[in-house]
């Protein structure tokens, strides 16, 4: 215990991740997501449209629900779009990025070192636009730690391989 120090680092010297370009996602998601956010609107317009048409009291106020829907439908469809133009990732040579966050950004930097497992996902309207959803876990999670979506079938293969064979070098 005699060797022992504690210096302070500098950290304006510390490398910056915001300085890393990271990659958007695919031009594509953003029809996905617009695609099933309209599908789910359009749930909605149909259980509105048959409240007006079988409930007295939402019929006597159809124009603030109509008006409301509207509204519901620009805001929804709207953040969508403002969500999947700030998700972005990198693989670098010891860890991966993935920012995220509509007012709030959250970006995670995981190490190579911590990745336990990856999993790559096709949903039914990712796999018509050919797209995947990559996902990486590390040790102690029982769900993914980061999701990243929008990413092309063939190029998420190759991010998986690139993975598993990081974690392969590892054991």
């Amino acid at each position: 215990m005699d060797n022992f120090t504690n210096d302070t680092i500098d950290t304006t010297t510390l490398p910056k991740y915001e300085a890393v370009a990271l990659t958007s996602l695919h031009p594509n998601y953003i029809k996905e997501v617009m695609l099933s956010r309209g599908l789910l609107l359009l749930i909605i317009a149909i259980a509105l449209g048959l409240g007006i048409v079988f409930v007295d009291e939402i019929a006597a106020q159809q124009t603030l629900f109509i008006g409301g829907y509207v509204l519901l439908v620009f805001l929804m469809l709207f953040l969508a779009f403002l969500a999947v133009k700030k998700k972005a990732y990198a693989f670098r040579n010891h860890d991966v990025i993935f920012r995220s966050g509509i007012i709030a950004t959250n970006t995670m930097v995981i190490p190579y070192n911590r990745v336990q497992h990856v999993a790559l996902h096709e949903g039914f309207l990712a796999r018509f636009f050919g797209l995947a959803k990559i996902e990486i876990f590390t040790a102690g999670g029982v769900s993914s730690d980061i999701e990243i979506p929008g990413i092309a079938k063939e190029e998420a293969e190759n991010i998986k391989q690139l993975l598993m064979g990081k974690i392969q070098k590892q054991l």
